[in-house]
C-alpha cells in the first residue's frame, strides 16, 4: 500500500530479525467527533461514516456528517449486549458483539434488524475484503467468515516476525491489506491476509493532545475513503477524528 507504512517494537528480540518499514504521520485535516461515542467500528461509504460504538446500555450503530460529527441517524442495541466492530455487507450493516457470541445484520438504509447470527469466542473488530467477512476477537487470530452463513471459512495468526500479536482490535481491508487497531497502543498493525505476517506499524503517539486527551479511551477506529485515498482515524470518547497521511521515517 502506497501511502501507508508502520513502526515496529523490536524490543527484546536482539535485532536478529530485519526491521519492518517504519513510518509517522501528517494530520490532512481534523473533524468533531462525539465524546459519548465509545467508538469500536468504523468505516466510510457514499460521503458520511458509519459507527459503532460499545458499552453496555449504550451500544449501537449510527450514520455521522464527516464535517460536523453530526449523528443523522442510529439504533441502539439491548442493555445486555456490548457493540464491537461494524462493517457493511451487499446493502447491510454487520455488527458483532463482545462476548455475547451474537451478531446483528441490519439493512443499511433503514437501520432495521434484518436477523442474527451466533460465533463462538468474543468478537471485537470487523471489516470485509469483498469476499469474505474478517473479524478480530483480541487475540493474535483473525478469522474469516462467510457472509452469507457466518460460518468460519479459515483463520490467521498475526505475527511480527514470528512473534504473535494479541490484543488486535478494530479492523479495516485496504488496498489488499488488513489494518487493525492493537488495544490499548497508538499502533497500528499493517497485515498479509494470507499469511498473518506484519508487513510494517505506523505509530499514531501524539496523534490527540494533552487538553483532548483529557477523558479519552485508546485509539481505536479506521475507516477508508477508497475513492478519494483517504486513512481516518479516531478513538473511544475522542473529541475529534483525523484524517491522516503516513510519512516516511529516516
Amino acid at each position: 500500500m502506497a501511502t501507508i507504512g508502520f513502526l515496529a517494537d523490536r524490543s527484546g528480540q536482539g535485532g536478529a530479525a530485519p526491521a519492518v518499514p517504519v513510518y509517522g504521520y501528517t494530520v490532512v485535516r481534523s473533524y468533531p467527533h462525539d465524546r459519548a461515542a465509545f467508538t469500536q467500528g468504523l468505516l466510510f461509504r457514499n460521503g458520511v461514516f458509519y459507527e459503532g460504538t460499545g458499552l453496555n446500555g449504550r451500544s449501537g450503530i449510527r450514520k455521522v456528517k464527516i464535517e460536523t460529527g453530526e449523528v443523522l441517524q442510529s439504533k441502539a442495541i439491548g442493555a445486555e449486549y456490548f457493540g464491537e466492530g461494524i462493517t457493511d455487507w451487499k446493502g447491510s450493516l454487520i455488527e458483532i458483539t463482545w462476548q455475547s457470541e451474537v451478531g446483528f445484520v441490519y439493512d443499511k438504509a433503514s437501520f432495521k434488524q434484518t436477523r442474527s447470527f451466533n460465533y463462538p469466542g468474543e468478537g471485537w473488530g470487523l471489516t470485509h475484503d469483498g469476499t469474505r467477512l474478517i473479524m478480530s476477537d483480541g487475540s493474535a487470530v483473525i478469522r474469516f467468515l462467510d457472509p452469507a452463513t457466518f460460518k468460519e471459512t479459515g483463520r490467521i495468526t498475526v505475527k511480527d516476525n514470528g512473534v504473535p500479536i494479541k490484543n488486535l482490535n478494530e479492523l479495516e481491508f485496504v488496498n489488499g491489506e488488513i489494518l487493525a487497531n492493537v488495544w490499548q497502543t497508538w499502533r497500528i498493525a499493517r497485515i498479509s491476509p494470507k499469511t498473518g505476517d506484519v508487513l510494517g506499524w505506523v505509530d499514531l503517539t501524539g496523534l490527540l493532545d494533552q487538553r483532548d486527551a483529557v477523558g479519552a479511551d485508546v485509539l481505536n477506529g479506521i475507516a477508508y475513503d477508497a475513492k478519494g485515498d483517504r486513512l481516518f482515524v479516531t478513538g473511544k470518547w475522542w473529541p475529534k477524528l483525523f484524517e491522516i497521511k503516513m510519512v516516511p521515517r529516516p
